[in-house]
């Protein structure tokens, strides 16, 4: 399994151990200013982006804004874990060429535009957007209270450790 791929499974892992140590009040909690977006809103926007990454088209065209946005996954841990798993079976079950040239179409704020990647550019890309979430989503845990045993969760892997002194 190619290294790209190895790296985004653990990065989704994360949401896996995040999925079944939450309720689901505390997944679809959008009290934390200044955003009031909730950690369920996070995780289906990073596996929206997954499923557009795998649902790749004859024509080696893939659409980043067509996400399904089902918000029984942003409400229900089940649900988001049931999405969550179908993601990780297909990034382990697909064949996936990294250096297979691709158009995606993104918005990037001027309107919908097509950009050229690489599948492996792609992925590498969506996993820096998913630790970027994962960021967020430690904010809100700080401010709602909630502990998560990860002290990586969030921390881009080239971010430098802190040394603690006493």
């Amino acid at each position: 399994m190619n290294v790209i791929i190895q790296s985004t499974l653990k990065t989704l892992q994360k949401a896996r151990n995040l999925l079944n140590n939450l309720t689901d009040e505390q997944l679809c909690n959008a009290s934390v200013p200044p955003y009031h977006s909730s950690i369920g809103s996070h995780i289906r926007h990073i596996l929206d982006f997954y499923d557009c990454i795998l649902n790749v088209t004859a024509e080696n065209k893939i659409d980043l804004t067509a996400r399904s946005r089902n918000i029984d996954v942003e409400s229900r841990c089940n649900c988001a874990n049931n999405y969550l798993e179908e993601i990780i079976f297909k990034l382990n079950t697909k064949s996936i060429n990294i250096n297979q040239e691709l158009s995606v179409s993104d918005d990037l704020g001027l309107g919908k535009i097509e950009i050229p990647y690489t599948y492996g550019a792609l992925l590498a890309q969506a996993n820096s957007h998913t630790i970027h979430h994962y960021a967020i989503i430690n904010y809100i845990f700080d401010r709602l209270g909630i502990i998560l045993n990860d002290s990586d969760f969030g921390y881009n892997p080239t971010t430098p450790k802190k040394v603690v002194s006493n």
